[in-house]
């Protein structure tokens, strides 16, 4: 314990240097900024920045491109508050109660919440991967494709049940998701299917396309063609800061969305969009009676509060198979992986003591990035607020060229543009007849991946099913997915006799 608290100690001291405070915080910034920009995201970002590699130091560099990283986590929550407008996969959830809090005055809180949630979130992951990374690696290896099926149907069934008024509804968005996953080449075989004959189709539908359009599009069609002019201004805003309530109702949530996060960042099983919709699913059920109504109606601060720790947890967590085992479990991983190829350091098991005081910079620096996030972040509250006194009309106008902007440079496409409308439109019809949004995307992201953990523990087995009960692990999470189906029902059923 003594000589991890010197590496630490010595990791403080190179990260604290000015030259690596400077480079921290240009990172931060730079990372806020792209994640209130839909389309671009963090890894393009550090792609289009891999050059600097050349001329810059290997610490200092790194450093940069982490606080990229988790600077875009809470930049996409302030556009998912503000305007419905996700800028990354990850802050989806925290549209769904963030954007309503904000409709109705609160934008103030849920921005608060947000700001802070991430930062207990990031500074407890940050202490977990100081203390348990080799561990937590080691077990992240032991799990195969038999249990990482279990877990996305768990999230499937989760995300399913609890999110809109009907569960009938919820697997019916979700089974749309789940098809439009499928299109373009299969992942195993490399067969192009169900493209219906367009080129543009062959490489997948982009998730940041379709939380763009059933979000932000949506958003602004729906309001154009059934809300009016029946407010000139989104809403009167109340305080910018959070009440004695809302903190009370908030660091439960932040809690529980650390522990559901940070677990998910050390395996490779969707990035952290899963820990994102099982915190919501989770805030939703243990909610109390009076505060579950606020649940899609009003805005409820643990949908914001939960699901933001959740992701700002797993992107913190990606760092344990990085460095240990050299294991990227997200996109912008595998980019910082390359970095540090880049600098003929590879990353596994050798890391922490061929390049120890790389590696111990790198995670002090996360602890001083989450300060300076937080930093950044609380006093611009106010700022970003104002956003919603803008008039109706030019606000929507500005998220709609926002929109097609950001969609039009992720592959310079105009066929991605009318898919967007035409999915924002799909989104309008599903929104008049109360179909949930969010199953859509849970089914895009991680229905590719669902299928293919599918086919290997298949093959595993032998082609029998055999192979998810034989495992323990996979045979508890299947219980669970049971469990989740079944307790709402028996306990309706309960309630009724």
């Amino acid at each position: 314990m003594l000589e991890l608290w010197n590496h630490l100690l010595g990791g403080f001291a190179t990260a604290g240097t000015p030259i690596n405070l400077l480079w921290a915080l240009a990172g931060c910034a730079l990372g806020t900024a792209i994640g209130v920009l839909p389309g671009l995201g963090p890894a393009v970002t550090v792609a289009m920045l891999l050059p600097i590699t050349g001329q810059v130091e290997a610490t200092a560099s790194m450093i940069f491109f982490a606080g990229i990283y988790y600077g875009a986590m809470y930049g996409g929550s302030t556009t998912s508050i503000l305007l419905n407008t996700p800028g990354e996969t990850g802050t989806m959830v925290t549209a769904l109660e963030g954007f309503k809090m904000a409709k109705n005055g609160r934008a103030g809180a849920a921005l608060a919440t947000s700001a802070i949630g991430s930062f207990v979130a990031g500074t407890v992951a940050t202490v977990l991967v100081t203390l348990f990374a080799p561990f937590l690696a080691e077990f992240a290896v032991k799990l195969g494709p038999p249990e990482y099926f279990c877990l996305m149907l768990l999230a499937f069934t989760t995300v399913s049940a609890v999110l809109g008024q009907s569960t009938l509804r919820g697997i019916t968005a979700l089974f749309i998701g789940l098809a439009m996953g499928l299109v373009g080449m299969d992942q195993i075989t490399g067969q192009v299917r169900y493209t219906g004959g367009v080129i543009e189709l062959m490489d997948g539908i982009e998730v940041v396309l379709v939380a763009v359009g059933l979000f932000a599009v949506n958003e602004t069609l729906y309001n154009a063609l059934y809300e009016g002019k029946a407010d000139a201004t989104m809403n009167k805003m109340n305080k910018a800061h959070m009440t004695k309530a809302e903190w009370k109702r908030s660091w439960p949530a932040w809690i529980r969305g650390t522990i559901i996060g940070f677990p998910f960042g050390t395996i490779p099983a969707g990035g952290s969009e899963i820990p994102t919709f099982l915190s919501y699913a989770t805030e939703r059920k243990l909610a109390s009676p009076e505060h579950k109504k606020e649940f899609g109606t009003v805005g409820a601060i643990e949908g914001v509060a939960g699901p933001e720790a959740a992701n700002n947890a797993a992107v913190t967590a990606t760092l344990v198979p990085l460095l240990t085992l050299g294991i990227p479990t997200s996109v912008t991983a595998a980019i910082l992986l390359s970095a540090l190829q880049n600098y003929g350091i590879n990353a596994g098991p050798q890391l922490f003591t061929t390049s120890s005081a790389l590696v111990w910079a790198l995670i002090a620096s996360l602890y001083i990035g989450n300060v300076m996030l937080l930093v950044l972040n609380l006093p611009m509250v106010g700022l970003w607020v104002k956003l919603l006194k803008i008039p109706k009309a030019p606000l929507y106008a500005g998220i709609l060229i926002f929109a097609t902007v950001g969609v039009y440079g992720m592959r310079q496409s105009s066929f991605d543009l009318f898919l967007m409308f035409g999915l924002a439109l799909v989104g309008v019809a599903m929104r008049r007849f109360d179909f949930p949004t969010a199953p859509v995307i849970v089914g895009l992201i991680l229905g590719p991946l669902a299928e293919a953990q599918f086919r290997n523990a298949m093959s595993i087995g032998e082609g029998s099913f055999t192979v998810f009960f034989q495992r323990p692990m996979s045979a508890t999470l299947l219980v669970i997915v049971l469990l989740v189906l079944v307790t709402p029902r028996l306990l309706a059923w309960h309630r009724k006799n």
